[in-house]
């Protein structure tokens, strides 16, 4: 018996993706270069390990994130890595990089030869959305915040 070809849903992407941007909107209200955010979060063992947002490049329409989990994993591990582009004027953002592998497809036939899923770019996407609600829920800020009054 043949199963069905997976067929990508580009509905359930892009609202994950705008989902997405609006969770990066709240966790980084300042979209400059060079700016980050780091973020502190706590496992039930009492680990304690930082989700890192950079802003690496900003243009009109567009900006390039990198977000990467810090402290938990042991030396022989590489941390979890992705690359995020952010598209200001469609109000989305899209995995681009995940731990140093670019240029996902929609779609996969399976088997291939890195072995990916037929449906990688949605898992990806998805778990992007799972760190970020993390860090909304159970984080707390870890950069300094600066307040200066201003008086009349």
């Amino acid at each position: 018996m043949r199963r069905k070809p997976y067929v990508p849903d580009l509905q359930e992407l892009a609202s994950l993706c705008e989902a997405n941007y609006l969770r990066f909107l709240k966790l980084l209200p300042d979209t400059e270069a060079g700016s980050e955010r780091l973020i502190g979060i706590s496992t039930p063992s009492g680990q304690q390990a930082h989700i890192r947002i950079q802003v690496n490049e900003t243009h009109p329409y567009t900006s390039m994130l990198t977000v990467t989990q810090e402290g938990l994993n042991p030396e022989w591990i590489q941390p979890p890595r992705m690359e995020v582009r952010l598209y200001h004027d469609a109000s989305m953002a899209e995995v681009l990089c995940y731990q140093n592998q670019h240029k996902f497809e929609g779609r996969y036939q399976y088997p291939n030869p890195q072995m990916r899923m037929p449906d990688e770019k949605v898992q990806l996407n998805r778990f992007l959305a799972d760190w970020l609600e993390h860090c909304l829920h159970h984080g707390h800020t870890q950069t300094p915040f600066h307040f200066t009054p201003s008086y009349p």
